[in-house]
């Protein structure tokens, strides 16, 4: 079998579709460009918004229609959570979140058999255990996910996710330093720690652990490789947190604290679990710890009922916040979500406008940011070249970009910083420092 994948949503699903990819590999099956022929098309969708919904639908039509006799499989969060949405579509496998050693099971019957649709959904809230996955991938790439975490019990008003990954399960920590070893001697110089809700990691392991435990582990695993982390929870960071590890050579000063509105009043309808003080005190301790740390973050505008007053609060603090990069959202209302069905529901014309006002204060913030950095040495860790730049980040996820003859794929180089772009830093190799 050809096998294609289209993969849409965030970096689990990414994880996830490259653990696909290793286990088709594996069993000797071809993978080919989504965008062509093939004889197994497989979408791993995303339901975050009703707008994720809508792209999963249209690039399930786009695969049917490019190969009538293909077999075509709908997996992730959309058919987790909207089953009955689902049935209507062309495809010949549907599929969740869960199970995907049995998922590569199916899509082998169904390319076999050829007989009637295949429906494998579980209930996600009763789901228990941890799925592990084989991580990393199998092309040339320099930064590898390690999923160590699935499932979320925040239950935000807005979002959908903890009915399409159930409860929190956590990757076992001895398990998590073995596959940081092995991603490590695989040649990747850098690790991204990531789950549906990192915070929560051990919570189920009941043995005392934390997420500050699971770094150390896979700091000292893989004490070649940067360690970056995804999201996390602004109670995360504590005092001890933060001494812990700014003591770990190798975790990057990168952190993105979700935080989704500036407005305590909003944060309250949002069912997030903290203030702006508490989450202003998390700031500031990454700041106190480490040396100019890059404090990033999401932000969710128009949610319903925000007045003008309170987004006028959200500007107020992100200023003070200072960030270094923002993610910035006009709310999308998902039904199945209490928000969905919360009075005040604002016009999207008033939310691309308020959008538009944050992302303009976030890039005065990122530019500010990167400037602290003109004139100075970086570590860079090299991925692509294009438009004959050769791009890369910083530990701190500063984009850099330098013109280069040589091939500087999955090399870490040290370099000069000689300008700021927008949004990214220019600079010159130096001729010492390869990793």
């Amino acid at each position: 079998m050809r096998i294609a994948f289209c993969t849409l949503g965030c970096k689990v699903n990414q994880y996830e579709t490259q653990a696909l990819e290793q286990l088709f590999a594996a069993r000797g099956y071809t993978l080919v460009p989504f965008e062509g022929e093939a004889d197994v098309y497989i979408i791993n969708s995303c339901t975050v918004t009703a707008v994720s919904d809508k792209k999963s639908r249209q690039v399930v039509r786009q695969a049917r229609k490019r190969a009538q006799s293909a077999v075509v499989a709908l997996c992730g969060c959309y058919p987790q959570t909207h089953p009955g949405d689902v049935a209507g579509l062309p495809v010949d496998i549907v599929a969740g979140t869960g199970d995907r050693v049995k998922f590569v099971e199916l899509v082998e019957r169904a390319w076999a058999e050829r007989r009637e649709k295949i429906t494998a959904l579980d209930d996600a809230m009763k789901r228990r255990t941890f799925e592990a996955l084989p991580a990393g991938g199998l092309e040339g790439r320099t930064r590898a996910m390690l999923k160590v975490e699935d499932g979320c019990i925040n239950f935000c008003t807005y979002c959908i996710i903890p009915y399409a990954r159930g409860p929190v399960r956590s990757l076992p920590l001895r398990d998590a330093a073995a596959q940081a070893a092995k991603l490590a001697a695989e040649g990747y110089k850098e690790l991204v720690l990531t789950g549906i809700e990192i915070s929560s990691w051990g919570r189920d392991l009941k043995d005392g652990t934390s997420l500050i435990d699971l770094v150390e582990a896979v700091c000292a695993a893989a004490p070649g490789c940067r360690v970056r982390l995804g999201s996390l929870e602004p109670r995360t960071v504590t005092e001890a947190f933060c001494l812990r590890a700014a003591k770990l050579d190798n975790l990057c000063p990168h952190f993105h604290l979700s935080m989704q509105s500036g407005c305590d009043a909003t944060l309250k309808r949002m069912n997030r679990k903290y203030d702006t003080a508490r989450f202003y005190e998390s700031v500031d301790l990454l700041r106190k710890h480490f040396d100019r740390p890059a404090v990033t973050t999401d932000m969710i505008v128009g949610f319903p009922g925000e007045t003008e007053e309170e987004f006028a609060q959200s500007l107020e603090f992100i200023r003070r916040c200072a960030f270094a990069a923002m993610h910035i959202f006009p709310y999308s209302r998902r039904p199945g979500t209490p928000a969905a069905a919360m009075p005040g529901q604002v016009p999207k014309a008033v939310k691309e406008e308020r959008a538009g006002r944050a992302a303009e204060i976030a890039a005065g913030m990122e530019q500010d940011y990167l400037s602290r950095f003109a004139g100075q040495t970086m570590e860079v860790l090299f991925e692509e070249e294009r438009d004959g730049l050769w791009r890369g980040h910083t530990t701190r996820y500063c984009e850099v970009r330098v013109r280069s003859g040589e091939n500087l794929h999955n090399q870490l180089r040290q370099v000069s910083v000689t300008g700021v772009g927008e949004g990214y830093l220019e600079g010159e190799l130096l001729n010492f420092g390869n990793g």
